[in-house]
């Protein structure tokens, strides 16, 4: 082993150490969390007394095995600097969500998802071990098992399975070894436009199916909704070939590069500006912050053109009500936000579409089809091996209803209505019994007896629905 990997063992080690004395300091009648600096949770929380835990030496990549094709990665480790690490090996993470400051224990315990998740899953599939601190105070490793074992094995298989969806309520992961794949250092994008959803929803099929669109490879997937009668896919392909690429990190806005008229429109990004394209603008939610007006973004600081920083504008804004004080001054009532991310079946999407278009004033909206890649169970969120299901991902406010939470309600019942599925990461609205059902609830109970006996960790009902 070198000296600097050496030296990055050691580092991680102690962050460990510090991590769990920090543990060992809460007291037994308290709850605990982590100390974050950055949060992409959307939950209203009625309680902030939990004590937080020192992660602050658990913010790094510990190794890259260029060879064998994986990182061992700390837990609270970030995407960005995560491929800021591999990218110089021409590999990356299977699976890269959208946003930096996600970090890579976060996107495993809590569900993320990408363009390549059509062919790579989600980002707990390409987990191979992980060190979990319980909330028993103790580090476990859970690994994953050999084919045709149920897709985990050891002692731990258990928690290895059911940590997927599970919020930090089993427990945080303080180190990942993850797969990674090789990646060319551009990325060819050609978006097709569709002016009816269910031909946009068949050539995704095709494309899921076959990997191809006519003659062209398809390396990653998704698309934009604009309208009933304006709608995208973007499709990517990977290539070495070197030419002009555009940069949506100044004045132009990347999903309004998307439009066109009829027929196919053709771009290039590196391979970096590809993985971060959603970032510089939080997809198109940096509008709400007159980002996107070009006198304001010709003077917007470059380093502030990132989701972590309107994050931190909306925090401020939902802590001094300041978008509601606005309404009432003009007149009109508060607003209920809607941000969330569901898992429809994909021969079902253009239904749920076609409702959503017709119930819920928001516009645009993201499509990311995916199909897990493995054989394993994930009782916590069970989608169906071999099923190819659509991300719908909507994030903006309506005007209230006549009871809290109404339009993300209705939203739940369309949902499950069609066999779906809805993320976690932003407030729910479900009663306990049917939160069960969805959710695996008995799974999750086994699993917390096990390794929270004590309950030192929120319950995951709590968390996501009481919002504690």
């Amino acid at each position: 082993m070198s000296a600097a990997a050496t030296a990055a063992r050691t580092a991680h080690d102690a962050g460990v150490e510090r991590l769990l004395a920090s543990y060992r300091t809460v007291p037994a009648t308290s709850a605990v969390r982590l100390a974050k600096r950055t949060s992409n949770l959307f939950r209203t929380r009625t309680r902030a007394d939990a004590a937080g835990l020192d992660t602050s030496g658990l913010t790094h990549v510990i190794s890259v095995d260029p060879e064998a094709r994986t990182a061992d990665v700390a837990g609270m480790c970030t995407y960005e600097d995560l491929v800021a690490a591999t990218l110089p090996f021409g590999l990356a993470p299977l699976v890269v969500p959208q946003l930096k400051t996600i970090t890579l224990g976060g996107a495993v315990t809590g569900l993320g998802i990408e363009s390549t998740s059509f062919r790579n899953g989600l980002p707990h599939e390409s987990v191979l071990e992980m060190d979990v601190l319980t909330g028993a105070g103790e580090v476990v490793t859970a690994a994953r098992g050999e084919p045709g074992a149920g897709g985990a094995g050891g002692e731990h298989a258990d928690l290895f399975r059911a940590f997927p969806n599970s919020y930090g309520t089993l427990g945080y992961a303080v180190r990942l070894r993850i797969e990674l794949e090789p990646v060319q250092p551009f990325v060819a994008l050609t978006h097709v436009r569709f002016d009816d959803l269910r031909d946009l929803m068949a050539e995704m099929e095709r494309i899921v199916d076959s990997g191809r669109y006519g003659d062209l490879w398809v390396d990653y997937l998704d698309g934009v909704v604009f309208s009933a009668r304006e709608s995208y896919l973007c499709l990517g392909t990977q290539t070495a070939e070197r030419g002009p690429v555009s940069d949506y990190t100044r004045q132009q806005v990347y999903y309004r590069s998307i439009q066109h008229g009829d027929g196919v429109r053709r771009d290039r990004l590196t391979a970096h500006d590809y993985l971060w394209r959603w970032d510089a603008d939080w997809f198109w939610c940096s509008q709400a912050f007159g980002a996107q007006h070009p006198l304001a973004r010709r003077v917007w600081p470059r380093r502030l053109r990132r989701s972590s920083f309107y994050g931190r504008l909306m925090r401020l804004e939902r802590r001094f009500d300041i978008g509601d004080r606005l309404e009432r001054v003009q007149g009109r009532p508060p607003r209920e936000r809607v941000i969330q991310d569901v898992e429809v079946p994909i021969e079902r999407c253009a239904e749920f579409l076609d409702w959503f278009l017709a119930n819920v004033p928001i516009e645009p909206i993201w499509l990311c089809p995916l199909r897990l890649r493995g054989e394993a169970e994930w009782p916590l969120y069970p989608l169906r091996r071999g099923r190819t299901y659509v991300n719908v991902g909507f994030w903006s406010t309506v005007p209230v209803g006549a009871t809290e939470g109404e339009t993300n309600r209705r939203i739940e019942r369309e949902v499950s209505a069609l066999d779906g599925h809805k993320s976690l990461y932003s407030d729910a609205f479900y009663e306990r019994d049917e939160f069960d059902a969805l959710y695996g609830g008995d799974a999750y109970r086994a699993v917390k007896q096990r390794y929270d006996p004590d309950s030192r960790l929120l319950d995951l009902y709590a968390k996501a629905v009481q919002r504690r």
